[in-house]
């Protein structure tokens, strides 16, 4: 009976532990502004300004191939829309990282599927970007259109040597 009471507790405990981990911040807010085709800035309470930058993926840099149309391509989503974001903490220049739904839009899948990012393989713990991914390059969408595509991780290297 004992152990049976003691197994029961601690199934209690794991449960509201796991549940707890599960539970998500939430922040929403209205996009004001677009960085770059994974950054972006929200409006919050009316007056305090945010930037999210978009979990799991990677987006061409402005001065890059398809910088500018991955950009145009994540205001089409976004700009001037209400948004939410799952929270996911911050990186190390201070900007909230997380998973942004413009009008219940997925915006980071979406920016995957159309092609104008990568799945940010160094990040990623939503192994189903990768389909999307695929089925991006096999139809040619966006920066795949491009023979070499080059992600921006090994671009941002090559211009920091």
């Amino acid at each position: 009976m004992k152990n049976k009471t003691v197994v029961q507790s601690w199934l209690t405990i794991l449960t509201l532990c796991v549940g707890s981990t599960t539970l998500a911040a939430m922040i929403n807010g209205r996009v004001v502004g677009v960085t770059d085709g994974d950054t972006l800035t929200l409006l919050i309470d009316g007056h305090d300004q945010i930037k999210i930058r978009l979990v799991e993926i990677d987006a061409p840099e402005k001065k890059q191939a398809f910088g500018n149309r991955s950009k145009q391509s994540l205001s089409d989503l976004c700009y001037n829309k209400e948004a939410q974001v799952d929270d996911k903490g911050h990186d190390r220049y201070g900007r909230t990282l997380g998973r942004v739904y413009c009008d219940g839009v997925d915006t980071n899948a979406a920016q995957i599927k159309s092609g104008m990012a990568w799945v940010y393989d160094k990040y990623v713990t939503d192994r189903s970007l990768y389909l999307l991914q695929d089925e991006a390059r096999k139809e040619r969408r966006g920066l795949w259109a491009d023979s070499d595509p080059m992600p921006p991780w090994e671009w941002r290297h090559l211009k920091q040597n």
